[in-house]
């Protein structure tokens, strides 16, 4: 079933290394952004009736840093405009510094039952030199609040000075405190970001470093009882991300909000990255998509097979002549012959094999040749 994806623009103040749409001190405009998205989730709603939906995730940005009032209106409109499943996973990202126990007792009140926590590293110095505004004592408070509910924590990988103590600190953290998700994933630099500056100047990690790293966590997690079932992210059994899995599996989703991204019926596309524009074109009564393209043929094939690789569940050769009417090793026999010696195949699913999986991007290049 498809997925929902909102986008809440908001924050405190900017991470370095954050590439995402958001807008730092412009909490004011929050009151006007959200009623536009009440509106924009209405009309989509209208346009998507005959679909029923999974999944929820409510994103940014920081969620957590608007009037939790926003949040339980936006669910509730949410639930008025769409086929949500009984049992659907309503998730919110939050940043520990913007937590509170009243704020907890309405995203319940709003059924919310997923928690994504972005502690990153449980380093007080890290955390500051990346513009962090909460502390390991804002996350341990959290935490607490959360205790006995789903929940996940983001761990970050490649920071300046990290090292194997700072990571094992930080996954026993987040052990101890219950997480049942954690999502480890390396920095990347992005042009633009202030962080950018540090990569240029040879500052953090390089690529062998940051593997060397992601080795160890592994370990620990896998120690501590966290399957691995996408190149970074980690569960205990039965807490595996449905809306993540969704988007893996080339499930539809749509996208509301400011800069959020759509594949609906073989489409893809992306609302306006500007907070004014998308504000005026909600309001007067258009879409705010500012670009879109049919996504079918070898293009489909591609990112069937490329997101099926980044799993652990890998590439059904079932699913894929179900979806496309080939075989996929047909499709892609070069590609297969240059990669088959890091492949691995048990029941018609074809997957990289595990000590393969974290470099599986220098794999999937192969695929793009074809």
């Amino acid at each position: 079933m498809p997925s929902i994806y909102v986008h809440i623009p908001f924050c405190k103040q900017k991470c370095t290394y954050c590439d995402f749409t958001s807008f730092p001190n412009k909490l004011n405009f929050a009151e006007a952004y959200m009623a536009c998205l009440y509106r924009e989730v209405k009309e989509r709603g209208r346009m998507l009736a005959k679909k029923k939906f999974d999944t929820v995730y409510i994103g940014g940005g920081t969620p957590s840093i608007v009037d939790p009032k926003y949040i339980l209106g936006l669910m509730r409109q949410i639930r008025a405009s769409f086929a949500l499943s009984p049992d659907a996973e309503v998730t919110i990202e939050m940043n520990p510094g913007t937590v509170t126990k009243e704020k907890i007792a309405l995203y319940g009140r709003a059924g919310i039952n997923r928690f994504s926590v972005g502690l990153q590293t449980a380093n007080d110095a890290l955390l500051a030199e990346i513009g962090r505004i909460h502390t390991v004592s804002d996350f341990i408070a959290c935490a607490d609040l959360l205790k006995g509910k789903n929940f996940s924590a983001d761990v970050m990988l490649g920071l300046k000075g990290q090292t194997k103590e700072d990571v094992k600190a930080t996954i026993d953290l987040v052990h101890k405190k219950g997480a049942t998700h954690v999502s480890m994933y390396a920095l990347t630099p992005e042009d633009g970001t202030p962080i950018y500056t540090d990569y240029l100047n040879g500052e953090l990690p390089d690529e062998d470093e940051v593997a060397e790293l992601y080795d160890y966590g592994r370990g620990l997690l896998k120690k501590y009882g966290y399957m691995r079932y996408e190149v970074s992210n980690f569960c205990m059994p039965g807490y595996g991300s449905r809306h993540n899995l969704n988007y893996w599996k080339r499930g539809e989703y749509i996208g509301l909000g400011v800069s959020a991204s759509s594949f609906i019926d073989g489409k893809r596309f992306t609302n306006t990255f500007d907070l004014d524009e998308y504000m005026k074109c909600v309001l007067s009564g258009f879409f705010p998509v500012i670009e879109s393209e049919d996504v079918s043929g070898e293009d489909a094939k591609f990112e069937f097979v490329m997101l099926a690789m980044r799993t652990v569940f890998g590439v059904s050769e079932k699913e894929y002549k179900r979806q496309f009417g080939s075989e996929w090793r047909e499709d892609f026999a070069e590609a297969y012959e240059r990669t088959k010696d890091y492949l691995e195949e048990k029941d018609g699913i074809v997957r990289i094999k595990d000590e393969y999986l974290y470099v599986q991007n220098r794999i999937l290049t192969e695929y793009m040749k074809s």
